[in-house]
Parts: structure tokens; sequence; C-alpha cells
């Protein structure tokens, strides 16, 4: 039985692109579906903010008209800029347990990639690090928590046996049971409060459009060492916020100050997956949004989704001061487990404050591979 791969180029490939994932999944009970209106505009190239600068080409597999499997070859400019790397990105990968399928998805990304006068290929990113990134490895047997990625076991073999490698892990760290803030927590603070040339507190909701603007800045800056990092444009930062605004927590949204001036940023998000799991359809209407509205009041997780502080200030303790804010409001809110991710496994630093002083612990790796092609 041959296969063919094919460009997305109508409307009715579009849907078939999004759809395939309810097959991939059907009777996963750790599967959250996305919402298919934002699906269909992450997709779009007229209404997505990464198609300003870039590029990228989407694919479905076909086994005797069948979808069976699905990829998008992508080209990342700013990304380029950035590290003038040539480097190259696959995302939106899934495939039924088919080595065959797989191998010609990627066969064609490669062939993409290739054309575009690139030499590597990168992967999973959806477009980039700002989206989301990694391939689950383990932990199958959990949900994802909001913009993290979730993936059947099989991926692994799929990807490593089409020559793929091992480029880096992210981790998502977790604390679960919370009843009350950490006592070596509690004691950091006061020690770093003493001298303190910093303050920290909410951002201001009612001042958004300003508040965006610091956190851009700061945003910008501490991320722009990361390993694989690229600079938000305007346009994405405002696509964030508009996609934030609606579930963000104005008090467990944080920014640090010196002077006045923005030197750190914090944002722990109420895990809205833990609702949409019970929203199998991904369909907020006619009536899915009444049932999105249910059980988003009986979410008890929060994901720290940033966290950065400039480098010239990172021995201040302001990270510490971020946790113990966080968990101080989250209780208020009744968060009782966390998730913070994901974090590079080169990022010592910030593993040790989490391991030391939160008390938590790696409990998820999702893995970036990468190939010359």
């Amino acid at each position: 039985m041959s296969i063919e791969v094919v460009p997305v180029t109508s409307k009715k490939d579009l849907k078939q692109f999004i759809k395939l994932p309810w097959r991939i999944y059907s009777g996963n009970p750790n599967w959250v579906p996305p919402l298919l209106s934002e699906q269909k505009k992450m997709l779009s190239r007229k209404h997505y903010p990464f198609y300003e600068h870039s590029d990228a080409e989407l694919f479905l597999a076909k086994r005797n008209g069948e979808i069976v499997g699905r990829i998008a070859a992508i080209k990342n400019n700013n990304h380029l800029k950035t590290y003038n790397d040539d480097v190259g990105f696959f995302g939106f990968f899934e495939s039924i347990n088919d080595r065959e399928v797989a191998h010609a998805l990627f066969e064609k990304a490669f062939a993409w990639i290739k054309k575009q006068g690139l030499k590597y290929i990168r992967g999973p990113e959806s477009y980039s690090q700002n989206e989301q990134a990694g391939l689950l490895i383990d932990a199958f047997d959990q949900p994802p928590v909001i913009e993290m990625t979730y993936n059947p076991p099989y991926y692994v073999d799929l990807i490593e046996s089409a020559g793929f490698k091992k480029k880096i892990d992210l981790y998502a760290y977790s604390i679960e049971g919370v009843t009350d803030i950490p006592n070596r927590l509690s004691g950091a603070v006061n020690k770093i409060m003493k001298n303190a040339d910093f303050i920290v507190r909410n951002i201001n909701m009612k001042k958004l459009d300003e508040e965006v603007e610091r956190v851009k800045t700061v945003y910008n800056a501490a991320w722009s060492e990361n390993w694989g990092a690229v600079p938000l444009t305007e346009n994405e930062i405002d696509e964030l916020k508009k996609k934030l605004k609606s579930i963000a927590i104005p008090d467990m949204a944080f920014i640090a100050e010196i002077d006045g001036k923005p030197v750190g940023v914090s944002l722990t998000i109420p895990d809205v997956n833990e609702a949409l799991i019970k929203l199998r359809s991904g369909r907020l209407l006619p009536f899915g949004i009444f049932k999105l509205l249910w059980y988003s009041r009986k979410i008890t997780g929060a994901r720290t989704l940033i966290m950065g502080v400039l480098k010239e200030h990172r021995q201040k303790g302001i990270d510490i001061v971020f946790y113990y804010e966080t968990f101080k409001n989250g209780l208020k809110h009744g968060f009782n487990k966390g998730e913070m991710s994901w974090i590079l496994e080169n990022n010592i630093p910030m593993r040790r404050a989490l391991e030391k002083i939160y008390g938590s612990h790696i409990y998820k790796t999702y893995r970036l591979y990468e190939k010359e092609v």
C-alpha cells in the first residue's frame, strides 16, 4: 500500500490536517483536545503573526485516500537572523504507529527544508520555542498542562528511526499537595528582602498595554541567552496578550522593578487543560463554552509560564521572591499543585533553586531532536 504525501492546498486539506489528532488519540484519556478555533488561526497565513516574517509548508500523508499523518516544515527567519545556523524545523507532527508513514512525512519535510537552502532540521517546534516545543519522552500516563505538548510513546521510535538525534532536553518541574508556603522559601525571602534594592508588584491589568511593553523588554532581553530562544515581534506579543488575557489572574502576574525600571517578570496561569480535557470535541459552540466554564471553576493546578530576570540582576533573589508571591497568591485561589515549565536541562541555577528552595522535582521530559538534511 503506497503512501502519498501532499501539501495542504485547500480548506478541505486544512480541515483534515487539523482534525487528524482526534483519530490518533481516540480513546486516550490523557490527550487534551486543542480548541479548533485556535488551531485554525495558528495555521492561517493571513491571521497568525509568525507568517509575517517566516514560512512553513503543511503536508498530509495519505494511504489509499485515508489521512494517516501530518507534518509542517518550517523556516523561521527570525531564528536564522539570531543564530545563522542553517537550521529549519518540523512541527505539528502526528502519525499512526507506522514507520513507513512517518518516514515519508519526514522525507518530504527534509526536501522542503533543503530547498530553502538549510542544512539541518530540528524539532518538534510549532513554530518556535515561543509556542509549543519538544517531544514528550516519559510520563505518558499524565495529561499535559496548558500550552505543553503530549504525544503517544511510539513517536520516540518514529522520530529516532528516521535518523534524528537528541539535541537538548526540556524539563517540567512539579510540586503537588501544596497546603502552605515551604519554610525554606519563606526564610529565603525574609533574608533577601532585608537588603533588596528592588520591588515586586502585580501587573496592572487596567494599564495592560503599558505593562505588556515592560514585559516584552524583559522577556526578549532575559531569554536572549537561552539556547534556541528567538525574540518575540510586536504582533507576536500582541497575540500572546490576547490569548492570555482571558485566563490570566492579575495577582499571579508580577514585575520586578528597580527605580521604576523593569528587571524581571513572572506569569503563572491556571491550568485550563483541566477543563479543556472534558471538552472532547474542541468546539466551544454551541454548548462547549458552558462545559468549559463549569469545569474551569474546579481547576486546582497552575503553570508558571514565564519567569525571567535580566542577567545583571540575577544574583539578587528576585526569582525566589517571584516563587514566594506565586505560592502565596496561588493558595488563595485554591491551587494546590503547579508545574514550572519548561526549563532547559543546562539551566542549572534555576533547576537548583526549584529543587532546593521550592522543593520541586522533574516529572516530565521533552526532547528536541536534530538531523542533517
